[in-house]
């Protein structure tokens, strides 16, 4: 990636950091909330720490010959103009390709319309009606207990066990009684008798993200042209964070240094962040739920008959959940896609076996026929998805609570704890920048 050839970071006996630096915001993690953050201060008096030898967190590219890949797949939905226009502002209209998004879910050797519970009447007459009867003899509670419960109860029976929960068991990889009913927020794609009964006969998706813009040189471009705005000689890459001392305000860094600071911004996850604290949190540690991700990205010889974005797989006899196309959005002549395969924290995962079950289920759902791989890599993502429950819900916002009073902030997806977008992530590290910074 380009920042690699521009970047200046500190050294051992070249850098401004001897024993003992003081800094105003010490920022943890070179991410869209901790470069977010930086960009919005009003002065330079801030150090970013980024264990990585590059900015992005899990929104870098991979470029390999003629495929642009990213570390998973990052579309950019917006629900604010603000944001819309920075992005646009940063990466430059010239610069953005946007589609009409076209999803489909592959079911029973079909492919309908994404989302499963606004599409029904897309399925074999006698699904559809099971389907139906079920949603009308949903029983509705006023409190459900879980986010399962609440699937039962918004959708009825045979919904939920044709789609929801096999596609979410994939995805978050565990039982999902053991997440909070609100664990997907507004980005569960909720749907009521009425709008299903409506899309039977208009079957467009008017959700805000029915358009996504993308960068024409991947998703990464747009953090570079954030990174392109901070000073460089304030970002410390290939460093990690050892130890914190919160009461005295002073972080130990793995090159030996140590930065003494006035606020302490985290973005990492924070199962992670807790461990470099001198404080002992090895029970909410381990009370911190989630999963793993390996997104595998694949360039093939030639294209597919496949005019979709992304796919979803609830069928458990396929190794991945969801699967997309660069090719696709990018308008290239040659299939290039990424596969997102959901599993447990502990799990190991044995990439290469991974690799040959993904080509056999893609050739077994048509995707290839006599495509041949050409090139390909592999990221785990860990952590992945969060698994949200009251019980850490409670545990997180006394956290933060205390963390706040030893002017402590933990913010993003990861750092927070929380299931959002890149653009929440934006709002929320530049509401904090504007909120301390006065």
């Amino acid at each position: 990636m380009q920042q690699n050839n521009k970047v200046s970071i500190y050294k051992r006996g070249k850098n401004m950091i001897n024993e003992e630096k003081k800094v105003k915001y010490l920022i943890i993690g070179a991410g869209i909330s901790g470069l977010s953050f930086a960009n919005e201060l009003g002065n330079n008096n801030y150090i970013i720490v980024e264990k990585e030898n590059e900015v992005g967190g899990f929104c870098r590219t991979i470029k390999k010959g003629e495929y642009i890949w990213d570390y998973a797949g990052h579309f950019f939905h917006f629900k604010t103009d603000e944001i819309k226009k920075m992005f646009i502002d940063n990466v430059g209209e010239e610069n953005i390709i946007c589609k009409n998004k076209n999803t489909k879910i592959y079911y029973k050797g079909d492919f309908i319309d994404y989302p499963f519970q606004s599409n029904i009447h897309q399925l074999k007459k006698d699904e559809f009606i099971e389907c139906l009867y079920d949603l009308f003899n949903k029983e509705e509670k006023e409190n459900y207990e879980n986010f399962l419960d609440m699937l039962y109860g918004k959708f009825g029976k045979a919904i939920v066990e044709k789609f929801l929960r096999p596609y979410n068991e994939k995805l978050y990889a565990c039982d999902l009684s053991i997440l909070d009913k609100e664990a997907m927020g507004r980005f569960f794609p909720y749907a009521d008798i009425k709008q299903i009964i409506n899309n039977m006969k208009d079957s467009k998706d008017k959700s805000y993200n029915n358009t996504f813009l993308y960068p024409v040189f991947g998703a990464s471009y747009f953090i570079e042209k954030i990174y392109d705005k901070l000073d460089k000689s304030r970002v410390m890459l290939n460093t990690e964070i050892v130890s914190i001392d919160s009461e005295s305000k002073i972080a130990l860094l793995s090159t030996g240094d140590k930065i003494r600071y006035d606020y302490l911004i985290n973005t990492s996850p924070l199962n992670r962040f807790l461990e470099m604290l001198n404080n002992s949190y090895e029970n909410l540690i381990k009370s911190l739920s989630y999963n793993k991700v390996l997104v595998l990205n694949l360039g093939f010889s030639k294209k597919s008959d496949m005019k979709e974005h992304w796919i979803y797989i609830p069928d458990k006899n396929i190794n991945f959940y969801r699967i997309g196309f660069y090719d696709n959005i990018l308008d290239s002549d040659k299939l290039s896609m990424y596969i997102e395969i959901g599993f447990k924290k502990d799990d190991n995962i044995d990439i290469n076996e991974q690799l040959k079950l993904t080509l056999q289920n893609l050739e077994k759902m048509g995707v290839i026929k006599d495509n041949e791989l050409v090139s390909w890599s592999s990221i785990i993502m860990d952590p992945a998805y969060i698994h949200i429950s009251n019980e850490t819900n409670t545990k997180i916002n006394d956290l933060m609570n205390d963390f706040e009073k030893n002017n402590i902030f933990s913010i993003g997806r990861y750092g927070a704890w929380t299931y959002c977008s890149m653009e929440d992530c934006i709002i929320e590290a530049k509401r904090l920048a504007k909120k301390l910074d006065h």
